[in-house]
């Protein structure tokens, strides 16, 4: 039986503890370089994507981290770049048959950033596939867990945005953590 989600974001919160102002920090970079529009913004979305999985697994684990950590992606910027762009795609694809295909399609391909940065030297598209693969039968558990942050984001709201500053580390090193519990 794999871990509960409660005890996942317990988790995600012991990491944080003693990391919140350079978590916040790094994850408010991330947001701003990926906020970028356009087709810079779809250059680089694969690399940060890469790099914000490199900061929350080493978060996660209890590893060193640095801000710099976000930028690790660009290491591996074509495999990222396929991958940030099939993910796209085939969420695109399944939303055009009806918007649940399309959640689930984007909860099937939610682990494949977590894989190019725990196994080097993957390929984008062998990614894709392995987090396919990985999710089968834990799609719900992912939903559910994605749920339990659904208050969290409203209050966020409601808080002009300042919320998220807590919530986004919070969520990510949750997520990490999901994608540890996964592999075991």
């Amino acid at each position: 039986m794999k871990t509960e989600n409660r005890i996942l974001m317990s988790k995600a919160i012991d990491s944080l503890s003693g990391n919140w102002g350079l978590s916040i920090g790094t994850y408010l970079v991330f947001g701003l370089i990926s906020g970028v529009g356009g087709v810079i913004g779809l250059i680089i979305g694969g690399p940060m994507r890469l790099g914000s999985a490199i900061f929350s697994l080493n978060l996660a684990s209890g590893k060193k981290i640095e801000l710099s950590q976000i930028f690790d992606g660009f290491e591996n910027f074509a495999e990222s770049l396929v991958a940030f762009l099939l993910m796209a795609l085939y969420t695109f694809l399944w939303s055009l048959l009806f918007i649940i295909p399309g959640i689930v399609a984007a909860i099937s391909y939610s682990q494949t950033f977590f894989i190019l940065a725990d196994k080097k030297g993957t390929k984008g598209v062998d990614a894709l596939d392995e987090s396919k693969a990985m999710m089968y039968g834990f799609r719900w558990k992912f939903f559910c867990l994605g749920m339990r942050f659904f208050g969290w984001f409203i209050l966020s709201i409601l808080t002009f945005g300042i919320g998220f500053l807590w919530l986004i580390p919070y969520a990510q090193v949750s997520l990490a953590n999901f994608y540890k519990d996964l592999k075991k």
